[in-house]
């Protein structure tokens, strides 16, 4: 019957050192918005937050993720504030209807939003979705 290869305490198998090697270098080799996006995935789902890429137009939704960017619209465009969230799975467009200015939502921010997702030219769209900012930016 063969047995397993007793290692001593403190050392590193071959097993562990090869999954470390591959891990390092699928870190070092992959691309950083792809690292990224897993990265806000997983601590999106760890916050048990629905994923945006599972949500279609209707659905009452509570995601959490990072603003890419933000914009003041013209009064002419009559929207305040549109913002790019994105939670690791896709992206949806946050509008802040009649806002000139809310603070704390600038890009890099991440946040949780609740509302109602909405469909605009074929984009996921929340608008005036209830907010918690999270962290620092």
């Amino acid at each position: 019957m063969p047995t397993s290869p007793i290692v001593p305490e403190g050392c590193i198998s071959a097993m562990t050192a090869g999954g470390y090697l591959k891990r390092l270098t699928r870190r070092l080799t992959e691309d950083i918005d792809q690292l990224d996006a897993e990265d806000i995935s997983q601590q999106s789902q760890q916050a048990g937050a629905q994923r945006a890429c599972d949500c279609s137009a209707g659905d009452e939704v509570t995601m959490q993720g990072e603003l890419r960017s933000v914009q003041t619209c013209s009064k002419a465009m009559k929207t305040g504030i549109v913002a790019e969230f994105f939670d690791g799975t896709d992206v949806v467009t946050l509008k802040f209807i009649g806002r000139n200015r809310i603070p704390g939502i600038e890009p890099g921010r991440t946040l949780t939003v609740r509302g109602r997702i909405g469909e605009h030219d074929g984009n996921k769209v929340m608008f005036n979705p209830y907010y918690e900012l999270l962290g620092e930016s």
